[in-house]
């Protein structure tokens, strides 16, 4: 049987960090650290982003409110649900994770971007999962949300660099995109599986 290291023999410990980018937008990091066995090695590269949240919303006849808009990444419109940065008081688009004082509140949120790129709001929510976005080179969380029972109580409230057309579509067309490859983010789909999940339950 093979020996197992305790949790503290895992840990690797920073040796260096470069900040090659460190604006109001992101800091993007050039690290070395050292292994448990006392070797240094690098470069790793991590960066800091704001948390934000993704809403699985269903209106009040059942159909699942998404949006439509350009992702730079991987150049091209996706479908998705609505999504955004949780805001911080100092401005920054990332900053400390112990200091939650800095931070919009995760549900307030996700009400906010809902609203604001839909038009919609809802009475019935349903935390999901406060999740890492991606461990390996990020320090941001995805906070995910159900919102059920969703009404049009206004138009959209875009900020200056959205660009999105709402659009609804039932469990069975969303599980066909999820199928053909036409619903593309990994956190959405994500978020999806765990609101089936809680939606049968």
């Amino acid at each position: 049987m093979e020996s197992q290291l305790k949790d503290a023999d895992l840990m690797w410990e920073e040796v260096s960090t470069e900040h090659i980018v460190n604006d109001g937008y992101i800091d993007f990091r050039k690290q070395e650290f050292r292994f448990p066995n006392g070797k240094i090695y690098g470069p790793y590269y991590t960066y800091s982003r704001r948390d934000y949240c993704i809403i699985v919303a269903s209106d009040e006849e059942g159909k699942f409110i998404c949006v439509r808009q350009f992702r730079q990444g991987v150049r091209k419109i996706t479908t998705e649900f609505p999504a955004g940065g949780i805001e911080r008081k100092d401005g920054k688009q990332y900053g400390d994770k112990r200091d939650e004082t800095c931070a919009e509140d995760a549900l307030e949120a996700a009400k906010r971007e809902l609203r604001e790129e839909t038009g919609h709001e809802s009475d019935d929510w349903t935390h999901l999962i406060t999740i890492a976005s991606n461990a390996t080179i990020a320090d941001n969380y995805a906070h995910i949300y159900l919102a059920r029972n969703c009404r049009k109580v206004c138009g959209q409230d875009l900020d200056e660099m959205e660009f999105l057309n709402v659009f609804k579509y039932s469990a069975d067309e969303i599980e066909t995109m999820i199928s053909e490859g036409r619903f593309e983010q990994a956190s959405h789909v994500m978020s999806w599986l765990l609101a089936c999940r809680e939606m049968h339950k």
